[in-house]
């Protein structure tokens, strides 16, 4: 059962959002902004549920011992699983979404102040606009 929400609730959903734009207008081009899944991990994953499959046929087909065919073929199906992981992950995850609105450098350099002197600044910036 859904309700809908009062205009006072739709007022201060507005505000809130407003906010949000203002304090972090990043994370909200982000949320909003087109974004598409990383190729080269999907490419990657893909590459490794090929391998992981070949490998579990070959130590099937190519060895004899059974220790051996059991061993080769459980990393064969490890390698399959794990780029099966890899590659639900690049659809699903938010950190696997690339944002196609970012203009600045990701590897750009950071400064040399600590973790929680950036914290502080930020928190300084949001509540007292220093």
């Amino acid at each position: 059962m859904h309700m809908p929400l009062s205009e006072h609730e739709k007022r201060l959903l507005a505000q809130m959002e407003e906010a949000l734009a203002v304090d972090d207008p990043r994370l909200v081009s982000a949320l909003t902004g087109p974004s598409k899944v990383s190729r080269n991990r999907v490419l990657m994953a893909i590459a490794l549920v090929i391998f992981g499959i070949a490998t579990l046929f070959a130590g099937l087909t190519f060895f004899s011992d059974l220790t051996l065919q059991m061993a080769i073929g459980l990393s064969g199906f490890l390698l399959a699983l794990s780029g099966s992981i890899m590659m639900f992950r690049a659809f699903t995850s938010p950190g696997a979404l690339i944002s196609t609105s970012s203009g600045g450098n990701p590897k750009a350099p950071r400064s040399n102040k600590g973790f929680g002197d950036r914290l502080q600044e930020r928190w300084d910036q949001r509540n007292f606009g220093e």
